[in-house]
This record gives structure tokens, C-alpha cells and sequence, in this order.
């Protein structure tokens, strides 16, 4: 069959957004008998050039980027091996550096009330700490909005003093945010400060781009070793952030290398932070107590008690980080306002609770009853310490302060884990001698509570083998890997689902005011329409409650840059097209002709009705297997046909949208392929012109930054 080419260019249009999407396609007009119609010739396969696209095809594809590959000799140049090890140095003495300033503003602000804990400030009289309770986290806000502002000022200087500065900056507001007592923690600045440096290192000494993730992923390790003062859980911790989500086109990167790297890195960091800070660990670990393998159901129902406090606490800064945006868009509160608010409202919290107050992790050991002569919390102090833990530091997070949620979720863990203890022994003590609970020995509370650390940490920033590692790491005892691996597991299972590490853009361009809204065209009756009140796609972000688990690799692809790079620029132009009444092996022919995994499927009309991929296919033909049915007279109608959710387009993209804001979309509802369609359309069924997919989102915006850095060095080179 002979197949045309057609040429298609798209009009100038304006840059403006105007995301025409669908809440699902209309009805597909598929006749379910098989021998009920003929196959009719295929539509034209369609090619077009625009200009200023890349081009897309495998066989015409001039732009190639080449650490796509890397060779064995990029990791064994000297440099490598010396850039990790800077690394670890300079991020260890940053890390205590960091330390030892929260420590003085602590010192400086509460006059000694963090040694004497928060039991004692809980009986001492209202009327004498009052002030300084409210108005020490309420100053550390004010400080922070101005610095935030300065951040803001200075984003909009050149990059590198945009890169540097940007992260003095923040690091220091980070200061402030823990040194006031604001509920918040210091890892995930820690690991933003290795990160930091080491892109400085590698702009500096290295340059190989294909070592770039490698250096991000052995300061990443670095900040958390040197934070935790675990060496073993900040490699793990770099493999988890770092190196398993990052994108196919880095994948690629040598793992055996990287991980001497990573290693390098998390030992030196580990090693300077013990000469800085000491050698003990962040928080005093209690003996741990096994009694009986029986106890491992009531560790299992930990964990899944655990997963469901992570969901309630990521849910809840996600709504609070909506509520903000809404406040400060559409009721105009200036953005330097909420972190004085925030602040206030920690204070006038910690009046009823001081144990919420971050004072390093005294108040972790206060949980843990690991401090001698101190007093335990009762069990309904604990859940309420749960609720209250999370409230203030969603609230934290959302009005703009400065600081990490692992130590948060470590303190609701802790809490959480000893309230669920002490529950289990006082039923079991309790019990009926005819249900013969009483022979079950179970293990005192302070387990659960080392448990319920590691399941809440792997619940709320999806690093489970972290979570492991680092509580084995502290506890160094074996006995408690088991229940470990059971509660961490569910935890991390049940909020997996609900939780994604998407690209850290969505959050920057949440943090930075900039709110895409998504308009919905209404929905045909005989479709399923997606509700109005879905949260819109920056909820659910797992880089929204902690940003140091996605790195902002902004010298390849920034925020500015997605937002100026429009769909028709980055679009394939040459893609298939079907009818329903195509035979599936002459698709599956046009599509490994032009190299594509998806077809486009139209009417006579040239109106978009849906989209086949090869996985719906390779499916299909299975059914079609078992069925003895003659897959050379199958057609595309049949496949679409056999499943309703087959086929189906849940969302479609115009020319004129930006790519940030159809990168969101395609984050929110995991989404390979994108048809791009006219404007101006009705119910969606507009002419397909186009195809959007990840990789040459990626390649465009990095051809495009590589040329913008190319006519920058060029303008450099001709006025200096």
C-alpha cells in the first residue's frame, strides 16, 4: 500500500497560554463485529518541519545529544574521583558550619530553655515564658521573609550569582527557621547544601556533563551522612533521591563509578561532621527490646497505622500550600507576610505543646524516654503530639519557612510509635485471662517508637530503604530488621500510591507565585467526566513537602526556559495516523516505519478520536491468542472496542501551551504521549497536529539551553 507524506506548517500564532483540554475524548465509533465492515485504505502518513523544531524522527534526527553515552573514560579521569572528594569535604564543613549556627541562634534567642527541656517549660508559669514562647518563632518569620525576599531580588541577577548567593541565602534562612524554634528540620537543607556544591564543584574543576549526576548524587549522600551521622544511610539515601528517579536520558550513567562517588563522599562528610559536631549520634537511641517473634503482626499494624499518619501529614501541606497560593492570588496577602504568621501561629501552639518546637532532637529523646530522670508522656499526650506535629509543621512549610521534614516526620514517627506501644501493653496488662493475651511478650514502647521513626520517615519522603538502613545504622542491632522491614514496607506501600516524586519545576513554579490554571471544556453526557474539585497538579508532589528530594539541575533546564518553549516548538511533527478500520499489522508496519510507539486514530473527517500504543497492541494480541482469533483481519476498532479505557485520550494539548504547564498535566495523570490539536475545536475532536512525549520535551529544552548558553559565551567573549 502506497503510503503519501503531506506538508503541514503551523501560522505564527501569539505566545499565550491557552490549554484547550478534555476531560475525556468522545465515543468511539467502533462496530463490535468483527466481520462487520472492511478494512479501508490507511490515512496518510503524516510528516511536517516546523521552524525552529527539532526534528524527531530516528532516520532525520541532526541533533543528537551525546551524553546519551557514557564512556568508562569520563569516570576515570582524575578529576572525578577528586571533584567527589571535595565534595564530601566542603559539604562536611558546611554541614557543621550549618549546625553550629543553628546552635548559637538557639542560644541567642532561648537563653538556655531548650537544655532544660520541654517538660520543664510545660510547668513553668504562663505568665513568665509567654513572650518569649510566641515571639522568638514569630521574629525568626520576620527574618526569613526578609531573606526570602532577598532571594527573590536576587533570582533575578545573572545564574551563577543567582546559583551561589540564591543558596547562601536560603541556607541561611534555614538558620533562622530551627534556631527559632519553628517546626521544621535540618536534613533536607543539609542535603541541599551538598547538592549545592556540588554543582559549584563540577562547573568548576570537572565540566563533563556525564558525571554531573554523579556529583549531585555523592552530595546528596554527603548531606545526609554528615547530617545524621550515618555514612551507609546517606548512600542509600543518594541511590533513592537521586540516581533512581532521574530521567532515561541519565540513566545511562555509570552505577559501579557513581557508587565509589557516592561512598567517597558520605565517608569523608561523615568524618568531618563527627570532628565538628561529635560522634554521637543526632538523637540518643534507646536499647532496643525483642521479646518474641509473635510481636511481629502488632509491628505490621504499626506500619500501616504509620502510612496512614504519612498520607494525613503530606495531604495536609499540600491543601495548606493551595489555601496559601489562594490567599495570595486571589486575596492579594503579600508573600512576606506568611512567614511572620507562621512563626506566630508556632508559638501560640507551643504554648499548649513546647515538645512541637524544633530544639535539635531533644525533644525526640524526650519521646523516646531516653533521657535519664526525665519524665515519660502519657499515651494521650502522644496522639495528641501527632496531630499537633503535623499541623504546625505543614503549616511551617506552606507559609513559607525555611527547613526539611525529616526530623518532623522522625518526632511523629517517635510519637506516634510510643503511644502505639504503650496502647498495646496496657491491653495486653488489661486483658480477659480467657482470651490468654496475657502469655504475648511484647516489647516496650521505645521499640515501637524506633520502628514507628523509620516507617513514618519512609511514609512521608518515599525513602524506604533509607528509613531501614539509617535505624539499623543508629541501633546497630540486628534483631531489629524484621519488624523494620514489615512496618516500613506497608508504610511506604500505602502512601506510594498517592504520593509521586515529580519534577521539582511544578514546586518552584508554585513557590514563585506562578499558578497555571487548567480549564476543563464540559464534558459529553456519554463520557466520565473527571471531577471539578480534583486537586489541582501540584498536589500529591512528593518534592513539594521535601524539595531536597529532587534536584533542581537548573543549568540544563530551568523554570524561565519552560515557560518561554511552547508545545508547537517541541512537538513531533511526523506521526501516525489510523482509522478504526485499519488492520492492526499494517499500524503496527507505519509505526516501526517512522520509529514511533503510538498511532494516532482519526474519522473520516481527520477529527481525533484516540490514541494506539504498541503495549495495547502486544496486549491485545494475546486476548486474540487465546481466542484462536486470525490477528491479519484484526482491526484497530476491536482492540479499542474490548476495553473502555483502551484508546481513550484523558487529556489533549494545543500549539500556543507552554511546556512547564503541559509537563504538569503530563505528571498529574502519568502521561507517555500527548496528541496536540487545533485550537478553536468543539468537544475536544479537534485535527491532530502534532505529538507530544518526554524525550523530545527534554531534548528541546536542552538544545534550546545549550544554544542560549552558546550565544551567551559568544556576547561574553565579544564585549570582554
Amino acid at each position: 500500500m502506497a503510503l503519501a507524506s503531506v506538508l503541514r506548517l503551523f501560522p505564527s500564532s501569539p505566545p499565550h497560554l491557552s490549554p484547550l483540554l478534555c476531560k475525556s475524548p468522545p465515543p468511539f465509533p467502533f462496530n463490535s463485529s468483527r466481520f462487520s465492515s472492511s478494512p479501508s485504505p490507511i490515512l496518510n502518513q503524516r510528516s511536517s518541519f516546523v521552524t525552529a523544531a527539532l526534528p524527531d524522527s530516528a532516520d532525520e534526527q541532526t541533533v543528537v545529544s551525546d551524553d546519551s553515552v557514557v564512556s568508562e573514560d569520563d569516570f576515570n579521569d582524575p578529576r572525578v574521583i577528586v571533584s567527589a572528594c571535595l565534595v564530601g569535604v566542603f559539604t562536611g564543613m558546611a554541614v557543621v558550619l550549618f549546625n553550629n549556627g543553628v546552635h548559637e541562634i538557639r542560644d541567642f534567642f532561648w537563653d538556655g530553655i531548650p537544655y532544660r527541656g520541654a517538660s520543664w517549660l510545660r510547668e513553668e508559669p504562663l505568665n513568665s515564658v509567654w513572650v518569649r514562647v510566641i515571639f522568638v518563632p514569630a521574629c525568626g518569620g520576620l527574618i526569613v521573609s526578609v531573606l526570602n525576599s532577598a532571594r527573590n531580588a536576587v533570582s533575578e541577577a545573572s545564574y551563577n550569582a543567582k546559583a551561589a548567593l540564591g543558596s547562601v541565602l536560603k541556607a541561611l534562612a534555614a538558620c533562622i527557621t530551627l534556631g527559632t524554634g519553628n517546626s521544621l528540620g535540618p536534613e533536607g537543607p543539609s542535603v541541599e547544601i551538598g547538592s549545592s556544591i556540588a554543582k559549584e564543584i563540577h562547573s568548576l574543576l570537572d565540566k563533563n556533563p556525564q558525571t554531573k549526576l554523579s556529583l549531585l548524587a555523592a552530595g546528596s549522600a554527603a548531606g545526609i551522612s554528615s547530617g545524621f551521622n550515618a555514612a551507609v544511610a546517606g548512600c542509600f539515601f543518594a541511590v533513592e533521591s537521586v540516581l533512581w528517579p532521574s530521567s532515561p536520558a541519565d540513566s545511562s550513567v555509570s552505577l559501579t563509578n557513581t557508587t565509589s562517588m557516592v561512598i567517597l563522599s558520605a565517608v569523608i562528610a561523615s568524618v568531618i561532621s563527627e570532628v565538628g559536631l561529635g560522634a554521637e549520634p543526632a538523637f540518643k537511641v534507646p536499647e532496643y527490646d525483642f521479646r518474641s517473634p509473635g510481636e511481629l503482626p502488632l509491628y505490621l499494624l504499626l506500619g500501616l497505622l504509620c502510612g496512614l499518619v504519612s498520607l494525613a501529614f503530606s495531604k495536609l501541606t499540600s491543601y495548606l500550600l493551595g489555601v496559601v497560593d489562594n490567599l495570595n492570588k486571589d486575596v492579594g496577602i503579600p508573600k512576606p507576610v506568611f512567614p511572620i504568621v507562621g512563626g506566630l501561629t508556632v508559638g501560640v501552639i507551643a504554648l499548649a505543646y513546647p515538645e512541637i518546637l524544633y530544639w535539635g532532637f531533644d525533644n525526640v529523646d524526650l519521646l523516646l524516654e531516653s533521657r535519664p530522670f526525665v519524665k515519660g508522656l502519657s499515651g494521650d499526650l502522644l496522639f495528641q503530639l501527632v496531630a499537633v506535629k503535623i499541623i504546625a509543621t505543614s503549616l511551617c512549610r506552606a507559609f513559607g519557612l525555611v527547613g526539611g521534614y525529616y526530623a518532623p516526620s522522625l518526632f511523629i514517627g517517635a510519637a506516634t510509635g510510643m503511644a502505639y506501644g504503650k496502647f498495646i501493653s496496657f491491653a495486653i496488662a488489661q486483658s480477659d485471662p480467657a482470651i490468654h493475651l496475657s502469655i504475648l511478650e511484647v516489647a516496650s514502647p521505645q521499640a515501637y517508637g524506633l520502628v514507628g521513626m523509620a516507617a513514618m520517615l519512609a511514609g512521608v519522603c518515599q525513602v524506604p530503604l533509607t528509613a531501614v538502613l539509617l535505624l539499623f545504622e543508629l541501633t546497630q542491632d540486628y534483631r531489629i530488621v524484621l519488624p523494620l522491614l514489615g512496618a516500613v514496607g506497608l508504610s511506604s506501600w500505602i502512601t506510594s500510591g498517592q504520593m509521586k516524586r515529580k519534577d521539582v519545576k511544578g514546586t518552584r513554579a508554585l513557590e514563585n507565585g506562578n499558578r497555571y490554571t487548567i480549564q476543563q471544556p464540559e464534558a459529553s453526557d456519554n463520557t466520565t467526566s473527571l471531577s471539578s474539585t480534583e486537586s489541582p497538579p501540584y498536589f500529591n508532589n512528593l518534592c513539594e513537602v521535601e524539595s531536597s528530594l529532587c534536584i533542581d539541575d537548573s543549568s540544563i533546564r530551568t523554570k524561565d526556559l519552560e515557560k518561554r518553549i511552547f508545545v508547537k516548538e517541541a512537538m513531533r511533527t511526523r506521526y501516525v495516523t489510523v482509522m478504526t478500520s485499519t488492520l492492526l499489522t499494517e499500524a503496527v508496519t507505519l509505526m516501526l516505519t517512522e520509529k514511533q510507539s503510538c498511532a494516532l486514530i482519526v474519522d473520516n473527517d481527520n477529527l481525533l478520536l484516540g490514541l494506539l500504543t504498541l503495549t495495547d497492541i502486544h496486549e491485545f494480541s494475546k486476548f486474540a491468542k487465546d481466542k484462536s482469533l486470525d490477528s491479519k483481519v484484526l482491526l484497530v476498532s476491536e482492540i479499542c472496542s474490548s476495553d473502555g479505557a483502551k484508546c481513550k485520550v484523558p487529556w489533549t494539548a494545543t500549539p500556543t501551551m507552554d511546556i512547564l504547564s503541559a509537563e504538569m498535566i503530563m505528571n498529574k495523570y502519568d502521561l507517555s504521549h500527548v496528541p496536540v490539536i487545533s485550537e478553536r475545536v468543539k468537544d475536544c475532536r479537534g485535527q491532530p497536529i502534532g505529538l507530544l512525549d518526554r524525550e523530545c520535551i527534554s531534548l528541546t529544552c536542552r538544545a534550546l539551553a545549550t544554544r542560549e548558553s552558546l550565544d551567551f559565551d559568544t556576547v561574553k567573549a565579544i564585549v570582554e
